[in-house]
């Protein structure tokens, strides 16, 4: 099975950036977790600040990997392009969110990609990844 891990801008930040809201781990400490955890999952990570780039991975992955979670940061609230392209892949996505974007501001409430993906996690921190690549599994 392989899985994309794709995440949004500002979260190449993550240990760094507001860690009372994103925790003091950067994803780069995080992966190594992740993919001990499964083994005989292949997760790849790949992280951009530029929305064109975000859509360019998902349609390079999106018909080939069993799977993609997503975190698209605050593209999530503004971008019906990366909707679009959520709808035209084979794969599942799963939209991510380490915080509880319910329990932030207003803006933060919507997104205009959970309507394309299989599920939404938000709100358990860095583990809202493990989370998604469990649903994944159980789809399988």
């Amino acid at each position: 099975m392989k899985i994309q891990i794709i995440n949004g801008p500002n979260l190449n930040l993550l240990g760094r950036r507001e860690p009372g809201i994103y925790g003091s781990s950067s994803f780069d400490d995080y992966l190594p977790q992740l993919q001990a955890k499964y083994p005989d999952v292949q997760i790849d990570y790949y992280q951009s600040n530029v929305e064109g780039l975000l859509i360019d991975k998902m349609q390079e992955v999106g018909f080939t990997y069993d799977g993609i979670v997503l975190n698209a940061g605050a593209y999530t609230h503004t971008s019906i392009a990366l909707q679009d392209c959520i709808r035209s892949l084979k794969c599942p996505v799963i939209e991510v969110h380490i915080s509880n974007v319910h329990q932030r501001e207003e803006f933060r409430h919507k997104s205009m990609i959970s309507a394309a993906c299989k599920g939404v996690i938000c709100g358990f921190g860095l583990d809202s990844y493990r989370l998604a690549i469990e649903g994944l599994l159980s789809e399988k």
